[in-house]
């Protein structure tokens, strides 16, 4: 009886081990288990052409924003340049879309939107390859975008905004500047955990 009794205790320390073992094992990392659905695209970058993963900006504030190198709109680089600097340590991207959907207004190679956007704003935040935004022809990303917020870019600088887990959470036409109170309070909500 002694020595089953130390059997039983010897399986429940081995059983108590192997437990404790799994759940210190880190969880999976698999970018498809994990990333939100208005991230996990993969494009290529603009500077070249490169695929990039969307899935490694999950769990930041993301804005996406549609751009072109030829518009009234196009001083807002400054602007975007200004508020991914500011707030990238704080878990803050903004992603640009170059597209000649509106006015022809980036007809442009990607090398020439890419020295357009280093040489004359010095932009620093992720650009990804020239496309299409709207219409039946619009990238993947850009119909879930118009899908979450019932809304299509107009023109250049149409602006989406995603929350730390992935939500679509606004819209901002092109007249609303990025670095706009309106933008800037909703990032800094975010940013906060607040919603």
């Amino acid at each position: 009886m002694k020595k089953w009794c130390q059997l039983l205790l010897l399986s429940m320390t081995f059983v108590s081990m192997y437990c404790n073992a799994q759940s210190s094992e880190k969880p999976s990392t698999n970018p498809s288990m994990t990333c939100p659905a208005s991230l996990n695209f993969k494009f290529p970058r603009l500077q070249d052409e490169q695929m990039q993963d969307l899935c490694q900006y999950k769990g930041k504030v993301v804005l996406i924003v549609n751009t072109a190198s030829y518009c009234g709109f196009t001083s807002q680089y400054e602007g975007l340049e200004s508020i991914y600097s500011k707030y990238a340590s704080k878990g803050f991207v903004v992603l640009g879309f170059p597209s000649n959907d509106f006015g022809q207004q980036e007809p442009g190679t990607n090398k020439e939107i890419a020295d357009f956007c280093k040489n004359t704003y010095d932009v620093k935040f992720p650009m990804i390859a020239k496309t299409v935004v709207s219409g039946p022809n619009a990238n993947p990303l850009f119909k879930l975008l118009i899908e979450k917020t019932k809304t299509s870019p107009k023109w250049n600088f149409y602006k989406y905004l995603i929350d730390r887990e992935g939500n679509v959470v606004n819209a901002y036409s092109s007249m609303t500047k990025p670095d706009s109170k309106t933008i800037t309070s909703e990032i800094e909500k975010l940013l906060s955990g607040n919603k």
